[in-house]
């Protein structure tokens, strides 16, 4: 009988060799384009700075962080809901916010090539010509300006989010009278976000238009503590620990994150620690190779008040004239109105699939060649299984796995693939290297056994497995509810 079987496995040979060098910004910007993570928004017309396009791979793996992310914070706790605000508002939350006022960066200009750069990202020269005949610094501000209606003046003045803490902020009335919830209870949510950043670049790292996943969670003040019930400082570090054990838990490397303490407070902040990930390992200083993955903040209760129609000033004037709301909680316990504390865990998503992109890069010497494998978890990898045909031109083994795709494909849990485009060496080097953890491979004695070889992406080991049983097997493999 045709050993097709045998015929795979001498596609695989012992690694030889394993690569442990961590992998750069520009060699993840590379493999994006080439197998379509993401793009430079609109290429065709020379681009635009520091803007990106998510492409079929791109746009499944950033949408698994999401879910993973909202699965941890929101289905997996009974404290925490969700929200999707507006990206326009009204100007005077960002009035009231501080926004309007602080929300910008130090800007000078080079007067030798006319850079435009962050003060306190330079020393005394320009780090493009090397002149030192730069401007005095002045505040620009990040906010990107629009109007709201038919008319273009300050009456219909509007802004683009910076931040999605904001909706937040003033939702929170709304939210605790709709849903009856008791302190403390956080508020969830996913979001676009625009800052016109001076200096953005590396790729997906900085950039203008962004998605942020943030909770503001909503704790008693100091004074209103009874027995027993957790303080702001102890709920701060129970999410530091939370975010930082999720990165870990999808298969980031301990030594690649790690928690910074921020000396340099927000006007706001009580506190505020930074999980910091190795986002530039080709850097000599080893201080230089860390940046901020996701900030953890206590923000007290600065945002509430803000928002809220009852603070007054020392001669009694409300210090916020333009809301209608009462922000506060009443308190049954000390029989008052009392403003929450807030604890803000921050985390951009386009900065966390960047760091599950790098975290997962490998190469790899097998037989003389390098293989290239991204070995993300299997709850983020942007396809969970593909199916190839062993012999694209027998009519029998292709329809066989195009059945097959399409029975995974129908479970609903999980993204699957058919492709016949190469030889099955390659077709397995090209799962290997978008991170596919599962390959199912359709040969001669499938048509006779009614069995397939299903290869795992990490070790490259395979095993024959009945086709009448691959959605139970397949579903175990990837920790998947399907099948019988």
């Amino acid at each position: 009988m045709y050993n097709s079987s045998a015929r795979l496995k001498a596609f695989e040979v012992q690694i030889v060799r394993n690569e442990t060098v961590m992998a750069d910004i520009e060699t993840i910007a590379s493999l994006a384009k080439r197998r379509g993570f993401a793009f430079q928004s609109s290429d065709i017309y020379g681009g635009l700075g520091s803007v990106w396009d998510y492409g079929p791979l791109g746009v499944e793996l950033k949408n698994n962080v999401k879910r993973a992310w909202w699965r941890a914070v929101v289905y997996e706790r009974d404290d925490v809901v969700g929200l999707d605000a507006g990206i326009l508002m009204n100007r005077l939350v960002w009035k009231y916010s501080g926004h309007e006022e602080t929300f910008s960066d130090p800007l000078v200009d080079c007067r030798k090539c006319k850079s435009r750069l962050r003060a306190d990202k330079i020393e005394d020269k320009c780090p493009v010509c090397g002149s030192v005949d730069l401007t005095p610094p002045r505040q620009f501000n990040l906010m990107f300006r629009t109007t709201v209606g038919p008319v273009e003046d300050e009456s219909g003045l509007a802004y683009l989010r910076p931040e999605t803490a904001q909706g937040i902020f003033v939702n929170f009335k709304n939210v605790l009278d709709s849903t009856n919830r008791k302190l403390p209870f956080g508020v969830a949510q996913i979001g676009k976000a625009f800052r016109n950043e001076i200096t953005p670049g590396n790729f997906i790292f900085r950039t203008r238009e962004f998605e942020q996943m943030e909770i503001e969670f909503f704790v008693k003040p100091p004074d209103a503590l009874s027995e027993g019930e957790l303080t702001d400082e102890e709920w701060h570090e129970r999410w530091i620990e939370d975010r930082l054990n999720w990165y870990i838990s999808l298969g980031m490397r301990a030594d690649n994150i790690r928690k910074h303490e921020q000396e340099l407070l927000a006007h706001y902040s009580k506190r505020t620690v930074d999980l910091e990930y190795r986002f530039f390992p080709d850097r000599e200083d080893e201080e230089k190779q860390w940046d901020e993955l996701e900030g953890i903040a206590n923000r007290t209760d600065f945002d509430l008040k803000a928002h809220s129609k009852k603070p007054v000033d020392a001669e009694g004037k409300r210090l916020n004239p333009d809301s209608i709301a009462d922000q506060t909680f009443f308190d049954h316990a000390t029989n008052q109105h009392l403003f929450p504390y807030v604890i803000e865990p921050s985390a951009g998503v386009d900065r966390s699939v960047l760091a599950f992109l790098m975290d997962a890069y490998h190469e790899e010497e097998v037989r003389g060649e390098k293989r290239i494998v991204l070995k993300l978890h299997r709850d983020l990898a942007p396809i969970k299984v593909a199916v190839l045909p062993l012999a694209r031109n027998k009519e029998g083994i292709v329809n066989l796995a195009k059945e097959i795709k399409s029975r995974l494909q129908r479970t609903g849990a999980m993204r699957a693939v058919y492709d016949d485009t190469a030889g099955i060496g390659k077709l397995y080097r090209r799962q290997d290297e978008v991170g596919t953890p599962l390959c199912i491979t359709v040969d001669h004695q499938s048509l006779e056994d009614n069995e397939v070889t299903i290869r795992d992406r990490d070790t490259m080991e395979q095993e024959r497995v009945p086709i009448a049983e691959i959605e139970t097997i397949i579903g175990k493999k990837l920790g998947l509810a399907v099948g019988s």
